[in-house]
């Protein structure tokens, strides 16, 4: 067994209650409940084989709840074994344990039945030694052939960049509709340098967008240029910018409902391949634009972003930093390990003879922890410890695969989000890696 527990065990870092709203009176006061779990460690790291210890706690109105029950299921970051069982809370808390004798993360989802059929729910993880994790799969072997050529057949579709001027929500800020065309969908977005740029005088930042289907930010766009980047803000799908939200919804609930899980039986047909060769072609307009230092390419996203930003730096060595904020896409395969992937859960079934053995081979292709290995790009990533869409184990199995300089702000309280404090830890490895480039 990959991990032991005794029937008073249970884990979690901080969690916060999660109520469901019932109609029945005095709900106000019965949702007050607040269900918390804190390690013993402070940053909820621990080693192979150490046990770890929790307290949990329950309150109501800030007062303990005396002789509650709480039901647990303790688990390998969502995936099995599993192991369930109760907690008796003494004068609101009790003491609970646990230990992993593998790299990874143990999860645990808990919940209090509360009165007038309120229940309560709360999720926490810990990392058991996350940077020993490694890859389920290696690099396919042709995996650079399969990209190169790829890439052959979108340098011969001309750029064709089309500029269109939109007011800029930024004094001193030019800003442009961008498209540039591509191999399918064109690069879509918006474009912002600030006014009276110098020849040579700009660093680049790509920013790339999470799942979904919207347009392209200028805030986003406007904002980096503001602190003197050439700045571009591309939506994911090459999509018309500044549509009314019906269009983009309209589109979501039909032509590009489930992209993420389409074309999957083959490396050819996997609709990320496009999103990716935008990636590349809207680099090539940026690095052509003369104010660019010649130095300095970034590219920044989060969740569905934050695979594009780790593929980004796979697939063009022009970019010199990536920034991925709690990255889908990674470790497509871990369940040939027994270990969780992450969205777009190319392979959703958890059980191994019912993996489609087309579907596996054509993912590697497609696996942001395979393009860490390519690029030699600084990065930093954050990570949510009880993230269940791009779980902690699947974040770093991709990012110890990146051998440039790098750091990873761990969120051991967090599930799907980058917090303030990640988003600061990106804007500052940014900001950082400009600095250091302009005096090279």
């Amino acid at each position: 067994m990959p991990f032991h527990i005794d029937r008073r065990s249970f884990l979690s870092v901080t969690w916060l209650a999660l109520g469901l709203l019932a109609t029945a009176p005095h709900v106000q006061a019965a949702t007050n409940y607040v269900l918390k779990v804190t390690p013993d460690h402070a940053n909820a790291l621990y080693q192979q084989g150490e046990t770890v210890s929790f307290k949990v706690e329950l309150t109501l109105d800030k007062q303990p709840v005396t002789d509650a029950e709480v039901q647990w299921t303790l688990t390998k970051d969502g995936m099995p074994p599993s192991t369930s069982g109760k907690a008796k809370l003494v004068n609101g808390t009790a003491t609970v344990t646990g230990k992993l004798d593998e790299p990874g993360f143990l999860s645990c989802r808990a919940t209090f039945a509360g009165p007038e059929k309120l229940t309560f729910t709360a999720l926490g993880g810990a990392g058991v030694d996350p940077l020993k994790i490694k890859p389920s799969q290696p690099v396919p072997a042709d995996f650079d052939a399969f990209w190169a050529a790829q890439k052959k057949l979108l340098a011969a579709v001309p750029v064709n960049a089309r500029l269109a001027p939109v007011k800029s929500p930024t004094m001193g800020v030019e800003m442009y509709d961008l498209q540039a065309d591509s191999v399918g969908a064109p690069v879509s977005g918006y474009f912002a340098r600030p006014e009276k740029a110098q020849p040579k005088s700009l660093p680049i930042i790509l920013t790339v967008h999470g799942a979904g289907v919207r347009s392209s930010s200028l805030g986003s766009a406007a904002n980096w240029a503001k602190q003197n980047f050439l700045a571009l803000d591309i939506n994911a799908h090459g999509l018309p910018n500044g549509k009314p939200d019906e269009f983009y919804k309209a589109l979501s609930d039909g032509d590009l409902k489930d992209y993420r899980a389409r074309g999957r039986e083959s490396r050819e047909t996997v609709y990320f391949r496009g999103m990716f060769l935008r990636l590349v072609r809207a680099l090539d307009y940026l690095t052509a634009q003369p104010e660019w230092d010649g130095k300095t390419v970034v590219v920044s996203g989060s969740s569905q972003g934050g695979y594009q930003a780790i593929v980004a730096a796979g697939l063009d060595a022009r970019v010199t930093f990536f920034a991925a904020g709690v990255p889908a896409g990674c470790d497509h395969t871990g369940l040939l390990v027994k270990r969780i992937n992450g969205w777009p859960k190319f392979i959703p079934s958890p059980a191994a003879d019912q993996l489609d053995p087309k579907v596996v081979e054509a993912v590697r292709y497609y696996d942001a922890m395979n393009f860490a290995t390519r690029t030699k790009a600084g990065a930093v990533f954050t990570v949510g410890f009880i993230d269940t869409t791009c779980p902690p184990t699947s974040v770093y199995a991709a990012y110890n695969n990146v051998s440039g300089a790098k750091s990873i702000h761990n969120d051991p309280e967090s599930g799907h989000t980058v917090t303030s404090k990640a988003g600061e830890a990106m804007r500052k490895a940014i900001l950082e890696h400009v600095k250091v480039r302009a005096g090279k």
